[in-house]
């Protein structure tokens, strides 16, 4: 559940800055350590919780819990937490707290919210946070970072961290690879120029988007583009023997393989969005369900890899850093189907291989997409209150 920070100055923004930690091998095991202690702090007092629930129906606090640590780093039995950071125990603490605060708000607003599970050693997300207590968080330089119980790590930053630190996520993917995340607190070197133009963006397959004014953002496809590949290291791998070095780094491969697919999907969804925000200042987009969507067991796969969740919140957090306005229509606004140019509904258009259709009404001639980002926009700046704007 997102906590909004309190005391933050208004024309601040929080910036999250990545990089990839090059540590030494102690630096590893200290990693590892500290994976390990949060891991076994989090499934511990998930197990005291649900225990007192069912033999007591008592409920137990999160202040009550963290109160708890000083006391397991003394015990003969858990004293080696007392080795780790201890910003990053009290975080995994928070982090079961909040795994709490989401799945009782889901079941009081009707959404299905999952009841918090254990975390498994080998489940490929392993990560802790750890607060910047006294400055010991600090960025030295572009390629070194100095973090709680490591002392100086290399690190690549791609753009260096500016700003008051605030915290800072380390992870160790699948493939093995670690990566830090710096949160920083920072004022915004640049707000983009107001334009006063609007736009109707509509999401697709085919397309990653279509605007209203004909602007095409092809889609990379990067599943189906590595989807050869990919199924070559799964039947490699299926033949591995378990637990032999060969199955480990099949398995990284495809870790690595899956990694780049991620990584071309956000870039195209970055470049996207940023085209975007900076040159209008009210988008309008579809209200669309991917979870809802995905059950189509023929387009579920296409669906999943043109990454319409990722977009929409790219557009939320970027018009919101440059005061732009993201208005979102109803999901059940028949776009693609109401002819643009006299409001006549065609639902023969339901039929997604119907790319290019003619008005039966006033003879138009419309681009499905277009017509439907057109449709999008109407609709958008209707709802907005803002139907004087000239479209």
């Amino acid at each position: 559940m997102k906590r909004e920070r309190k005391n933050k100055p208004e024309d601040t923004r929080d910036v999250a800055y990545l990089g990839i930690l090059i540590p030494d091998e102690s630096q590893k095991e200290q990693i590892l350590k500290t994976f390990g202690c949060k891991r076994y702090v989090y499934n511990r007092f998930l197990d005291e919780r649900i225990k007192a629930y069912t033999e007591e129906k008592r409920r137990i606090s999160y202040t009550d819990q963290q109160n708890q640590l000083p006391q397991m780093k003394k015990d003969p039995e858990t004293n080696w937490l007392g080795e780790v950071d201890s910003t990053a125990l009290q975080n995994s603490v928070r982090d079961l707290q909040d795994a709490f605060d989401r799945f009782f708000e889901g079941i009081s607003k009707g959404r299905k919210v999952g009841f918090p599970k254990f975390k498994r050693r080998h489940d490929g997300k392993n990560s802790y946070r750890t607060t910047n207590n006294n400055d010991s968080i600090r960025v030295i330089d572009k390629y070194h970072i100095q973090l709680p119980k490591l002392g100086t790590v290399r690190c690549r930053f791609p753009r260096k961290p500016k700003g008051r630190i605030l915290h800072a996520t380390v992870r160790m993917n699948a493939s093995g690879e670690f990566r830090v995340s710096v949160q920083c607190e920072t004022v915004p070197d640049q707000i983009y120029e107001k334009t006063g133009r609007s736009v109707g963006v509509d999401l697709g397959i085919k397309n990653l988007a279509v605007t209203s004014d004909g602007k095409v953002y092809d889609n990379p496809k990067s599943l189906e583009k590595n989807q050869e590949r990919l199924k070559r290291l799964q039947k490699k791998l299926s033949r591995k023997p378990k637990d032999s070095k060969n199955r480990e780094k099949n398995r990284r491969k495809i870790a690595k393989l899956h990694q780049h697919i991620q990584n071309q999907r956000k870039d195209a969804a970055h470049k996207m969005t940023h085209d975007l925000v900076k040159n209008y200042d009210y988008i309008c987009i579809e209200d669309l369900n991917p979870s809802g969507m995905v059950k189509n067991r023929h387009l579920s796969k296409a669906i999943s890899d043109a990454n319409f969740g990722e977009i929409r919140r790219q557009l939320e957090y970027k018009c919101a850093w440059h005061n732009k306005q993201l208005i979102v229509t109803d999901r059940w606004f028949p776009s693609s189907q109401i002819c643009s140019e006299c409001g006549y509904q065609n639902h023969d258009v339901k039929d997604l291989g119907v790319r290019y259709w003619t008005c039966p009404n006033c003879m138009a001639e419309h681009d499905r997409d277009i017509n439907a980002a057109v449709n999008i926009l109407r609709e958008g700046l209707e709802k907005a209150g803002l139907a004087h704007i000239a479209l």
